[in-house]
């Protein structure tokens, strides 16, 4: 029987930084990836310092891939609405500083976001999603390439492998149905569990590594801490969501009212009671 484990987004906060533990992410990585991923080193750059700020969990990484090359990793996690802006922030601070002032060019790494959100985040249907930079042209409607110079010097074959990668992971929009060993990661990252049956690299080791009785009593109280503020910041989003639907519908009742639509079709229109209905009437035209 499957447990109840300790959240991936706590995890690379507090946990997953220690060598030890290193496999867990070189798992989940190269599931991902679709590549053997190793992890060479935790960057030790700002982004990766412990801040209080329990609503944005990330980690920079030095990973190599199959084909030895090295490629930044920044795996972030959080809930805030303008998570768009923080993916472009983010690839562009863990470009800047990692790369030596005075350095050529032609030496930044490759880095690429991985972002995990628990939060409806844009439109569409996928729950994992591929952002590449592809530069298109205006009339030819064809897409830019490398010469074969530039493949030999850069060792890279399309010019969208120089530029930053995103993957976003919705993982509320998973239906918890694992068809593949990626898809049982998703199911990991969504309900902290780890089913018996589960292939996946790294989630074993993940099912050992992040089990909540494992952890010191301090770091257990923390955990759960950082559990209750991730509910509480959920009831108040609902609230938010709650209340501006009513102002919404208000709203339109409003409108009707001075469009001349009768008590009984604004209720149809708005679900409103005609008990509010009349409240809404007699404010609007008094």
């Amino acid at each position: 029987m499957s447990k109840k484990l300790i959240s991936f987004d706590w995890a690379i906060k507090r946990l997953l930084r220690n060598k030890a533990n290193f496999v867990v992410l070189e798992g989940f990585l190269s599931e991902l990836l679709f590549d053997n991923i190793k992890i060479e080193q935790i960057l030790e750059s700002e982004s990766n310092q412990d801040y209080d700020d329990d609503k944005f969990n990330r980690v920079d990484i030095l990973t190599k891939n199959s084909k030895n090359e090295l490629i930044i990793i920044e795996i972030q996690s959080t809930y805030e609405i303008d998570y768009f802006h923080r993916m472009a922030y983010g690839t562009s601070k863990a470009v800047s500083e990692n790369h030596k002032l005075g350095d050529k060019y032609l030496n930044i790494k490759k880095v690429i976001s991985i972002n995990i959100v628990y939060f409806d985040l844009g439109q569409g249907e996928d729950y994992i999603y591929k952002g590449r930079t592809v530069f298109k042209g205006l009339h030819q409607n064809d897409i830019l390439g490398l010469s074969e110079k530039q493949k030999q010097t850069f060792v890279k074959q399309e010019v969208a492998d120089i530029f930053p990668e995103y993957y976003l992971l919705k993982v509320n929009q998973f239906n918890d149905i694992a068809k593949d060993t990626l898809d049982e990661w998703v199911y990991f990252l969504k309900n902290s569990e780890v089913k018996d049956n589960f292939k996946a690299k790294g989630l074993k080791e993940a099912n050992e590594v992040l089990d909540i009785m494992r952890l010191p009593k301090d770091d257990q109280y923390g955990y759960f801490r950082y559990m209750d503020s991730l509910s509480l910041k959920a009831s108040e989003v609902f609230s938010l969501q709650t209340e501006a639907e009513y102002k919404l519908k208000d709203e339109i009742a409003v409108n009707s009212i001075k469009e001349g639509l009768s008590n009984e079709i604004i209720s149809k229109i708005t679900g409103l009671s005609i008990e509010k209905i009349e409240k809404l009437r007699g404010e609007t035209l008094n």
